[in-house]
Parts: C-alpha cells; structure tokens; sequence
C-alpha cells in the first residue's frame, strides 16, 4: 500500500491485518466512508457486547475480500476499477456499505448502511430472544446478500463457481 496519510481518519483501522486484504475494519454500525464492505469489529459499552471477539478466520477474510472483487468486476467499468485502485480501500459515491459482523463462531450477519428500518443486522444476534433465523455462516451471509425472491443472483452464483478456491465447490 502506498499511502503516507491515511485518508480514513479514525473511520476504518490502519494498521488492522485485514486491511491489507482491502477489507476496512470500522467501529461504527454506520462508517463515514461508502466502503463497498467494511468489517465491524467487536463493539462494546457497559451493558452490553455486540459482535464476538472471535475475527474472522483466514478463509473468511478471503471471502469477504472476494465479495468486495465482485462486487467491483460486477458493477464498475475498468477505467473506474483503476480509480478504485489507487487508494488502499475500496470507497464508492454511493451510501450502501455492507458491513458484516460476526456473533460466533460460524455466526455472521451483515446490515446496509442504506437501510433506515427494520432490524439493524439480518440475521438479529443471539441474544435476541425471538432470533428466528441463524446461525449463519459468511457464505450463507452472502448469499441472503445476493438473493431476490428464493434464489441467489446468477451473476453471484457464477463468481462463487469461478472461484472454487475462496468459495469451495
């Protein structure tokens, strides 16, 4: 990474090792930064603990590094995908971050910066009582990210398949 000031304030963490996977690691459900996907790392007050201290294992980093790829192979013209390149994260105009979270151990969730109503992460953590849905896995995670109706978008199915190394078979 070449940078001498880092642009993202105290937004996302420098020195964080998923950073050099291009993967922003934020404290906050809400980054200033229109990141294409951010972590949420472990966020913590005095009555409660929300996320797992557990990160994400090396194959989960590397999905989600993948996730934040397709995303820009899918939606940006290569002139764009160069723009992308310079900085050491990847920052769009637009405000629908992905931010994923991790309960557990196998337990992911993630939320859209973009949504103002209903719940803040899908699935709901555990320690909701009512949770109906989960545990999920990140890939489970992702693909409820990239489902309209009952299937996953084919253009997402297709990546997944093309890269049987991050994804499995």
């Amino acid at each position: 990474m070449n940078t001498t000031t880092w642009p993202f304030d105290t937004d996302a963490d420098e020195h964080d090792p998923l950073t050099a996977l291009r993967i922003p690691v934020v404290g906050s459900f809400n980054p200033r930064w229109s990141y294409i996907a951010a972590y949420l790392k472990p966020q913590s007050d005095h009555s409660y603990t929300f996320g797992s201290a557990d990160r994400p294992t090396d194959s989960e980093a590397k999905m989600i590094a993948s996730y934040i790829e397709e995303y820009i192979q899918h939606w940006f013209n290569e002139r764009y995908q160069r723009k992308l390149a310079e900085r050491p994260l990847d920052v769009d105009g637009g405000c629908n971050t992905t931010v994923f979270i991790k309960y557990g151990p196998g337990d992911w969730a993630y939320r859209r910066c973009s949504w103002q109503y209903g719940p803040l992460f899908v699935p709901e953590p555990p320690s909701f009582a009512d949770r109906t849905v989960g545990p999920l896995t990140l890939l489970q995670v992702m693909d409820r990210n990239h489902t309209i109706a009952d299937e996953p978008l084919q253009h997402w199915v297709d990546w997944k398949a093309a890269h049987p190394e991050v994804f499995g078979s």
